[in-house]
């Protein structure tokens, strides 16, 4: 692995990341993808450099839903890697640190697992191994037979004391809030945007302060949809810039202000057509969509600013994580017999 120290190298990162850019799907394709069977999505996949290659690999061994779920898992983790093996200096030890998002995403797949008494290889095929948990530590995770051994298995990672902690809430209340939340929790404290300076890094400090924002308004509107006895403010992550815990835990009952209050902060102005969608959101999934579909127009606004920063990188992650999502968001529809509309529905798109 490269060294955090040293010489950063965004020209060229940037320059190979907007290559890939390019090829993500649109919303063209979305449209032809609701409208296909698993194995007409499995072969349209293939047509795309971007999964060509997992799709021939599989192809052999897997078939249908089974083959697009395997085939997204393994191009977002190759993804990743190849991003991570172009980045030398401190744009390395920016990106690592970011992709530790996917340590995050997996541990809450297993606590969800756990939870809801979901098969062990029906939580396996969530995983996105694209973090810096190896496979003996998810391993251990999916052998866990408890929501308690599970924690314990994560004792010596940066989000063992968090989970320790919120074990209690967790036992009292009997729903998963406090323990999501203490992992977004370590996760964001890693990131830290207080020792980033210069004019390339403010655009990036800027994109984890909304990222925060984004992340504290969706957690909160959770928390209220969970009818738990708990306080909002507990699970107030530091670091955005929108809310206080005590703004937050107001509007969460009124999303209208919500949105409201997001219009007219710093976010607004790039965020017209998003804010239009949050507007027009008919249920709490509809919100969350809608906020996750602002965060990445704000990434690529930045991005925009100043290229030759980490944010077009995250930006890039944020958008392959997106595509790896609606599509197997539509597999799953298909799957499930859901038509058109129904599926078009789940789908995030900018």
């Amino acid at each position: 692995m490269s060294s955090y120290a040293g010489t950063s190298n965004p020209e060229y990162v940037n320059a190979r990341v907007r290559s890939r850019r390019a090829s993500l799907f649109e919303e063209d394709d979305y449209r032809k993808l609701v409208r296909m069977s698993p194995a007409e999505i499995a072969r349209f996949m293939e047509e795309s450099p971007a999964y060509e290659e997992e799709i021939n690999a599989l192809g052999s061994r897997f078939s249908g839903v089974d083959l697009i779920e395997y085939a997204l898992n393994a191009s977002l983790a190759e993804d990743f890697e190849d991003i991570l093996r172009w980045c030398e200096g401190e744009l390395y030890g920016h990106v690592a640190r970011y992709l530790r998002k996917f340590d995050v995403w997996n541990v809450k797949t297993v606590l969800r697992g756990i939870y809801s008494d979901t098969e062990r290889e029906a939580v396996a095929d969530d995983l996105i191994r694209a973090g810096e948990f190896d496979d003996r530590l998810l391993d251990r995770l999916l052998d866990a037979g408890s929501i308690e051994e599970a924690v314990e298995a994560l004792s010596s990672t940066v989000f063992g004391d968090a989970l320790a902690d919120a074990l209690d809430d967790y036992e009292s209340e009997g729903v998963l809030v406090p323990l999501e939340n203490a992992v977004d929790r370590a996760y964001y404290d890693l990131l830290r945007t207080d020792d980033l300076s210069g004019e390339a890094l403010s655009e990036y400090r800027e994109f984890l302060e909304a990222e925060i924002d984004f992340r504290n308004a969706i957690n909160a509107l959770r928390l209220a949809r969970s009818g738990a006895d708990l306080d909002p403010s507990e699970y107030f992550i530091e670091g955005g810039v929108l809310f206080s815990a005590a703004e937050l835990q107001q509007l969460v009952s009124n999303t209208d202000e919500l949105v409201a209050n997001i219009r007219e902060s710093r976010y607004g102005d790039r965020l017209s057509d998003a804010l239009t969608e949050l507007e027009g959101a008919d249920s709490l999934i509809a919100f969350e969509h809608a906020l996750e579909a602002a965060l990445l127009e704000y990434a690529d606004s930045l991005g925009l600013i100043h290229p030759l920063s980490v944010t077009p990188v995250v930006s890039y992650v944020l958008a392959k994580e997106r595509e790896v999502d609606n599509i197997r968001a539509i597999a799953r529809g298909k799957e499930a017999g859901l038509g058109p509309e129904e599926i078009e529905s789940e789908l995030v798109i900018i």
